[in-house]
């Protein structure tokens, strides 16, 4: 695994698994980071242009077994979607 350090883009996996290029704004371990992205929600704007959005205690993909809430380096495949196991 390579090393993540602040100022790196990985790609951040939100919660529905959105993949978003993404900032690394602190480094907690080899495996948690926080992060900092672009929303995809076009009502979020204001005077500096589109808002920014956090994701912190980021784990890395290897320690998600699903598809969303993780990060990963850009040359990396992302996780497969997995079905809920009960709704």
């Amino acid at each position: 695994m390579q090393e993540a350090h602040v100022g790196d883009v990985v790609v951040w996996h939100d919660s529905v698994g959105t993949p978003h290029k993404a900032l690394i704004t602190a480094v907690w371990s080899k495996t948690c980071i926080n992060v900092v992205f672009v929303s995809t929600d076009e009502n979020k704007q204001d005077s500096f242009g589109r808002q920014i959005e956090r994701a912190t205690s980021c784990q890395y993909k290897t320690l998600s077994p699903v598809h969303g809430f993780y990060w990963r380096f850009e040359d990396e495949e992302p996780n497969p979607y997995v079905a809920p196991l009960e709704k």
